[in-house]
């Protein structure tokens, strides 16, 4: 239902659009489009005007839109089989990258979280922001021990704000959903729910700081990933402090190779990092962009990856594990028919799919790529030419595998800036087949009974006892079992006999019948006994004898 805030925020839309040239946005609307014509005729339309290209007019207009509109365009890049190629490459520019809030106003609201002056807890505070990104911003700081930190705080009204877009997200969905033709096989609604628990879990820095245990714990002695520290002390739902850590950004790439940094060691440790995140932990960064990466150039021989924001991590269930390396792996060795069957026995494409003709489809888009240098095959373009084939046999968008696409984009992204070289199927294949020997073979059943056997060893005890009463029931339900088979039995057969008993007694109405049509109409005057004719006879005793068998016989 759209509601006046609806509105007010849709005209507020509008006015950012056309303020960035994306007038034949605003006037292609359902409410402008009558009057389009009146927009055309005003004086400063006479003239041509010089425009930026479009994609870089929508990504500016997105920044301008605030936090919703900035993280849905991060989303939206990695379905670039929905998107223009030129709007697509540039959504995926969107960095969060916003004017900060002033100093003063950060140092109100961490005061309020800690309930007690700043200077209770930090010797030095910064007000200058380090980093400022659209739902929170950075600032340096000093404990009293003399560590350096860094406090993460949450924008002021962020939450009212998002709370805002996403319910006018989920209008727009349910449009596209009912008038569009792709809108059911998109699933729109349920991109917009994905997005919101996505979105909302950023809101909260607690559940962050968590994230980031959860991390570091995860390669805790794995030296390829540094985490930093975490705070808990000074740590609220809208204030974070951490460790603050000195690393070179990766998107520098001239001061790594100044420090003589092994760049394509550091493009497959990315790979390894993701991989391992993905298939080993089930708990990996989903938000893997520049900004949020540094390296450590300490060791340049082996360099390792540093990561921030843990504000979006993504996990997969055990069926979705299972049928993405699947997946991969038959990508790898081009084994299509696997492929097919894979996406059928997911779910992934509808169930009457036919596999040799989406084997085919998935043939044609692969090979032509396969058969190229491999430090050419991108494995976006590959995600994509996959989307714009799935089309065709009606794939529903899978909003769990949206963070993960994303994710993968932005490693293979930054694997590729670093080492242009960089083969991504060389680096994850003997992972994969790793992970998947880990599945399948002793190592995996050892661990899975070592998961297990706390429970085991705490009903191991009471297991005769339960034996016992197992079996018990089993008796109990067999001879249930045999009673109401020979009831069954007897109930068939008393409806057999029933039957016959009807049909004799509807034989024996018939032939009663027959006698008497026979005596009214062919009797003359003092034929057969009683004046009654033989045949009259034999058919009424007739009658009367299967009445008989109908009323006191078996029915045998």
């Amino acid at each position: 239902m759209i509601q006046p805030s609806h509105i007010w925020r849709l005209l507020q839309i509008n006015r950012i659009l056309l303020r960035h040239g994306l007038d034949e946005i605003v006037l292609a609307t359902r409410w402008f489009r009558p009057v389009r014509w009146v927009w055309f005729l005003l004086p400063w339309n006479w003239v041509p005007r010089t425009r930026r290209p479009r994609g870089e007019r929508i990504r500016r207009a997105l920044e301008d839109l605030g936090p919703v509109f900035v993280k849905f365009g991060q989303t939206l890049s990695t379905r670039r089989d929905l998107l223009p190629a030129d709007i697509a490459a540039e959504l995926a520019r969107l960095q969060d990258r916003v004017p900060p809030f002033p100093g003063v106003q950060a140092r109100e609201i961490i005061a309020a979280a800690f309930e007690a002056p700043l200077e209770q807890h930090f010797a030095r505070f910064d007000d200058a922001a380090l980093a400022s990104a659209s739902i929170a911003q950075v600032h340096t700081a000093q404990l009293h021990s003399g560590e350096e930190v860094v406090v993460k705080v949450l924008r002021p009204r962020v939450e009212q704000t998002i709370r805002r877009d996403v319910s006018l997200l989920y209008l727009i969905a349910d449009l596209t959903q009912r008038y569009w033709s792709e809108g059911r096989r998109l699933r729109p609604r349920e991109v917009v729910a994905e997005y919101e628990r996505t979105i909302f879990d950023e809101l909260d820095l607690i559940r962050e700081a968590a994230n980031v245990v959860q991390t570091r714990r995860n390669f805790e002695g794995n030296p390829v990933l540094y985490v930093p520290d975490v705070h808990w002390e000074l740590t609220r739902r809208n204030v974070m402090v951490m460790e603050r850590i000195d690393g070179v950004s990766v998107s520098d790439l001239q001061t790594l190779r100044e420090r003589k940094v092994d760049l394509k060691r550091l493009a497959e440790l990315g790979v390894e990092i993701f991989f391992t995140q993905v298939f080993h932990h089930n708990f990996f960064h989903a938000d893997m962009h520049p900004g949020n990466i540094f390296v450590d150039t300490s060791n340049p021989a082996h360099p390792a990856w540093m990561a921030v924001d843990f504000g979006i991590v993504g996990t997969l269930s055990p069926s979705d594990q299972h049928y993405l390396a699947h997946n991969l792996l038959a990508f790898f060795n081009r084994d299509y028919r696997r492929v097919a069957e894979l996406h059928v026995e997911s779910g992934w494409v509808p169930a009457d799919t036919r596999v040799d003709d989406f084997e085919s489809a998935v043939r044609t888009v692969c090979e032509p790529i396969f058969n190229r240098p491999l430090k050419e095959i991108s494995f976006g373009h590959l995600l994509l030419r996959l989307f714009q084939t799935a089309r065709r046999f009606n794939m529903e968008v899978q909003p769990q595998l949206v963070l993960l696409q994303k994710t993968l984009l932005h490693v293979e992204g930054l694997g590729r800036e670093l080492y242009p070289d960089l083969d991504l199927w060389q680096t994850a294949k003997p992972y994969l087949e790793r992970w998947m020997g880990e599945q399948v073979g002793v190592r995996s059943v050892l661990k899975r009974f070592r998961r297990h056997l706390p429970e085991v060893m705490q009903v191991l005890p009471e297991l005769p006892l339960r034996l016992d009463g197992a079996m018990r029931q089993l008796e109990t339900l067999q001879s249930q079992q045999q009673r109401v088979e020979h009831r069954l039995v007897e109930l068939r057969e008393q409806s057999r006999r029933n039957s016959r008993r009807g049909l004799l007694g509807l034989a024996g109405a018939a032939l009663l019948l027959s006698s008497a049509l026979i005596f009214g109409l062919q009797a003359p005057p003092g034929a057969g006994f009683m004046d009654v004719p033989p045949a009259a006879w034999l058919t009424a005793g007739t009658g009367l004898l299967a009445l008989a068998f109908a009323w006191f016989g078996t029915g045998d």
